[in-house]
């Protein structure tokens, strides 16, 4: 056997397991970017070498057998793939190959966003949703209609006067963004393993067998794609969509029709920038020749359309080596454990570390140092380790069995305890050294007191030369001691001319801090379970510092939101004698003890807003409470629901996705004239 058929051998055999993992168990074990390494390496030797090529290749498949679980449903026109490019020379490459297949004609091309989800197929009757098949092996497919028939968003009937006799369209069911957090964080909560990215829970939810546990589940599709068709035609793809849009039918609002391939190009770049906006995870953009003749005309290979191709982003799942676990302690004393990476680029950042969330799910996901891992980082979420590739696992690796949590404190030497009934294990030093670095950043943060000047490398100057040793000792701060401080010298004079200090900027941080109202105080202590919003609502409920000090069990739980697990921890606090001390001496330096007991106004009862880019006079915070203040909500996706959308500075898609809708917009100024009357700008 030569080198080549060997390897092509080898590859086809570990495209095909990976291919079973990913399409089959929903459970992969590389990260897509390897994944498509592997088959384009696959594809260049089958080029290069034509005597290799079979047509039981998985080069020329689509997806993987379909599950024995449920009925076998073959598909009336297959489900096809899409060849990938991954940079601009890729993608011209393609644009030449489409030109020359039209003898020289320049297309117009129908841009989509590539939602990472599972493939399915819908079936319109008469208008009416007969069947739901899953992908399959692109030819056979999974029939999943009672379970589809519960996702909110998919009709069971078109919105069309004269539907057609049968109307099929394909797309993605995917798991939004937002209540993926909040499952894994829950499932964190309980002990039990997080899921490893959404679309495997979108795709363990869609293949329930029971159509009740799919319901509840907060699944949501975007079609993308047709099928077979009686009855009804088509000038072009633009069109499909426009006219799937009138029947209901979800459609991404971001899709474009570009002129040419610059106009294409710019609108690569631009999702690239707004990757994180939508509420369903992308990894590319979908490029598709818009006339449907031209289609025909360029035809397809066995497994994928030559006038469609997918512009792949950077993974933001990357495979790297385990160096080391450790553990960090923070303000509360909580014990985090996380990963020493061999620094590794995801998502367009170099990480070098990644969490392990807490004892139980490092034990779960069994990460080793010496393992090859699987690292994900996507939008503001912390990159973390989804779990070791166990296939690379060295031997001397798994003789030396699982990572333990270390029974002492790295930083103080004091024992690390686990409460009962929690997930989380303790340092059980307050006075930590560790824990009081990390209650100095969190006081002095933006949603707590905000004081400029003062982040973390301020404040371990100021905690390593003992001029401070608690967040109350930040208000006894001495202007000469400071001048006198390595590392705290003095700065480049101000724009305006005046003489200015790093010193000066910090003092003027922390008196300024002093008039931050109760919740931010709140906030600030780092009071376990009452998180910014509960905060205020506390404030807003005892008005001054004093009335919450003094206020019962029985009298915080009554607080909406609150309970009674939330309401003896809060009690437990001021009971404290250190924290009751700390409390008296922050006081006694000047600190505001009261709160904008706001007259809060029901004007904005009822609506749901949208917040969309930067505002010069709000941060993102500050104008989410101003509409809770007035009785509204705030989402982080825009539907025919959302009352209004909010644009500032850089607004990305949501404001596109609102012009589609019909949802009305205002900027800025409108915003404040909105919280000032209740009313739209006329």
């Amino acid at each position: 056997m030569t080198e080549p058929q060997a390897r092509v051998e080898e590859l086809r055999d570990e495209i095909e397991r990976h291919r079973y993992r990913y399409f089959v168990l929903d459970d992969p074990e590389v990260p897509d970017a390897t994944f498509d390494a592997l088959v384009g390496e696959l594809l260049e030797l089958e080029r290069a070498h034509p005597e290799l090529d079979d047509p039981d290749s998985p080069s020329h498949k689509v997806g993987a057998p379909p599950s024995p679980a449920f009925a076998p449903v073959d598909h009336r026109l297959p489900m096809l793939s899409l060849d990938n490019a991954f940079d601009e020379a890729e993608l011209d490459a393609w644009f030449d190959r489409v030109e020359r297949g039209l003898e020289g004609a320049s297309p117009s091309y129908t841009c989509e966003l590539k939602v990472d989800g599972v493939a399915i197929s819908l079936s319109y009757e008469r208008g009416r949703l007969a069947r739901a098949v899953t992908r399959g092996d692109g030819r056979t497919g999974e029939d999943v209609t009672p379970n589809v028939r519960t996702i909110e968003g998919i009709p069971g009937r078109l919105a069309m006067r004269e539907p057609p006799a049968l109307l099929e369209v394909r797309g993605e069911v995917y798991y939004p963004v937002d209540a993926f957090e909040r499952m894994n964080t829950a499932r964190e909560e309980a002990g039990e393993p997080r899921f490893a990215n959404p679309r495997n829970a979108a795709a363990g939810a869609l293949r329930q067998k029971d159509p009740r546990v799919t319901a509840r589940r907060p699944l949501a599709m975007v079609c993308h794609s047709s099928g077979a068709e009686e009855g009804i035609t088509f000038a072009g793809h633009a069109a499909f969509l426009a006219a799937l849009r009138d029947a209901d039918l979800p459609v991404a609002p971001e899709t474009r029709t570009c002129a040419d391939r610059d106009e294409v190009w710019a609108f690569i770049e631009h999702s690239r920038e707004h990757r994180h906006d939508p509420a369903y995870e992308l990894d590319g953009v979908v490029v598709k020749v818009d006339d449907r003749g031209q289609q025909r005309r360029l035809g397809r290979t066995s497994r994928a359309p030559r006038w469609a191709i997918a512009f792949k982003y950077p993974p933001e799942e990357r495979q790297t080596l385990l160096h080391a676990i450790q553990v960090n302690v923070g303000r509360t004393g909580k014990v985090t454990p996380f990963a020493v990476l061999e620094p590794v680029l995801v998502a367009g950042s170099t990480i070098g570390l990644a969490t392990l969330h807490n004892e139980d799910q490092a034990r779960l996901k069994d990460a080793r140092p010496g393992d090859t891992v699987i690292v994900r980082k996507a939008g503001d979420v912390i990159p973390e380790v989804i779990g070791p590739v166990l296939a690379k696992r060295p031997w001397e690796v798994q003789d030396a069995g699982p990572w333990t949590m270390p029974t002492a404190c790295p930083f103080c030497g004091s024992p690390i305890e686990r409460l009962d009934g929690e997930a989380a294990s303790y340092c059980t030093n307050i006075d930590c050294p560790n824990r009081l670095l990390e209650s100095v950043e969190h006081f002095a943060s933006r949603g707590a007191m905000d004081i400029e000047g003062l982040g973390y490398e301020t404040a371990k100057i100021l905690l390593d030369s003992g001029l401070l040793n608690d967040v109350a000792g930040i208000y006894d701060l001495d202007r000469a001691r400071l001048l006198a401080t390595p590392g705290l010298g003095p700065k480049e004079p101000s724009k305006k001319g005046a003489p200015t200090t790093r010193v000066d900027n910090l003092l003027a941080g922390i008196e300024s801090s002093k008039k931050q109202p109760l919740e931010r105080l709140l906030v600030g202590l780092g009071i376990r379970m009452l998180g910014g919003t509960l905060a205020r609502d506390v404030a807003r409920a005892f008005g001054t510092l004093e009335a919450l000090r003094h206020a019962d069990e029985e009298t915080l739980a009554a607080v909406s939101g609150m309970g009674p697990t939330r309401a003896q921890a809060v009690h437990r606090f001021f009971a404290n004698e250190r924290n009751a001390a700390l409390v008296d001496r922050l006081v006694a330096a000047g600190l505001r003890t009261d709160t904008d007991r706001a007259e809060v106004s029901a004007t904005l009862a009822g609506w749901t807003v949208v917040l969309t880019g930067g505002m010069d006079g709000f941060t993102r915070d500050e104008a989410k409470q101003a509409v809770e203040d007035r009785g509204g909500k705030v989402t982080s996706s825009v539907s025919k629901k959302t009352s209004l959308v909010v644009v500032g500075t850089d607004p990305g898609t949501k404001a596109d996705k609102a012009a589609e809708l019909g949802v009305p917009q205002v900027d800025e100024d409108g915003f404040v004239r909105l919280l000032k009357t209740g009313e739209l700008p006329a």
